[in-house]
């Protein structure tokens, strides 16, 4: 048996429901309905696409079909109402977390739509009781349930109109997916599609001292370490030509340190400029 909540903390979307309902003159009608819903009386609710179905137990042995649903809105209005949804990001925030936003009824009627029943013609009911009247109290007590499913899971009404959960939120992220890339690309397309290849390379701004960095060579050995020794030819039986090559060797570093120490200095000092 599936009860009714009673509690008056009902999410405002699933209060809205009841409200809509209730507003149609519908309340000394739906008074039985509510007591069928809260005792337990709808034995099982389940969804087939846009349309409810379900079980409730009247006087008779067996319990009686229910049939409910509302008219769903086709592929070009619920495109509509996926793009003005992307549009405000608290709303697909909310949505994508499970949660109803406040004025989402704004988004419809902005495409001239209704989220809620606007009228009670809005609503196709059936019940196989004998009973003439519409709604029953069998489909009351329906009306009664729905609105606690609203309130575990928003989706459930918006299923209703012709969309399911995951329909939505991979439309909600496909959609805003789009628009930032479309975004992306207008923010870094230059206003004039001209280029000039002399100056492409070229940057005369200063750039961020932070991004330049400069650091000492990985290790102490230099080009001249790699090249080795200098052959320097010498006088037969002496040794003057590794001391002159050694020598030479020695003067050599000395300038290439003195130069690296020059270029660190020179590139701390202009700051980055290109």
């Amino acid at each position: 048996m599936t009860h009714y909540d009673t509690q008056s903390n009902r999410e405002w979307w699933a209060q809205r429901w009841v409200d809509v309902l209730e507003s149609f003159g519908w309340r000394r009608r739906l008074e039985r309905a509510r007591n069928y819903a809260r005792q337990g009386n709808v034995l099982d609710i389940q969804f087939d696409g846009s349309k409810v179905a379900a079980q409730v137990q009247g006087t008779a042995p067996e319990p009686y079909d229910v049939s409910l649903s509302l008219d769903p809105f086709d592929d070009e209005q619920w495109q509509y109402v996926i793009e003005s949804m992307s549009e405000r990001a608290i709303f697909s925030a909310k949505l994508l977390s499970g949660e109803m936003p406040q004025n989402i009824e704004e988004v419809f009627t902005a495409n001239g739509l209704s989220l809620f029943p606007y009228t009670k013609f809005d609503i196709h009911s059936r019940c196989s009781c004998p009973d003439p009247a519409n709604p029953c109290k069998h489909i009351g007590a329906v009306y009664y349930l729905l609105g606690d499913r609203f309130s575990e899971d928003p989706f459930v009404l918006f299923q209703l109109r012709g969309r399911s959960k995951e329909q939505i939120i991979t439309a909600l992220r496909q959609t805003r997916s789009t628009q930032g890339e479309v975004r992306l690309v207008e923010e870094t397309i230059p206003e004039s599609s001209q280029i000039d290849l002399a100056t492409f390379w070229q940057y005369d701004e200063q750039l961020e001292s932070s991004l330049v960095v400069v650091v000492p060579p990985p290790s102490s050995e230099t080009i001249l370490d790699v090249l080795g020794a200098i052959p320097l030819k010498a006088e037969a039986g002496g040794n003057q030509g590794a001391i002159a090559s050694q020598l030479l060797l020695e003067y050599l570093k000395t300038i290439y340190g003195q130069a690296s120490q020059q270029a660190v200095l020179a590139a701390m000092a202009t700051g980055g400029r290109s």
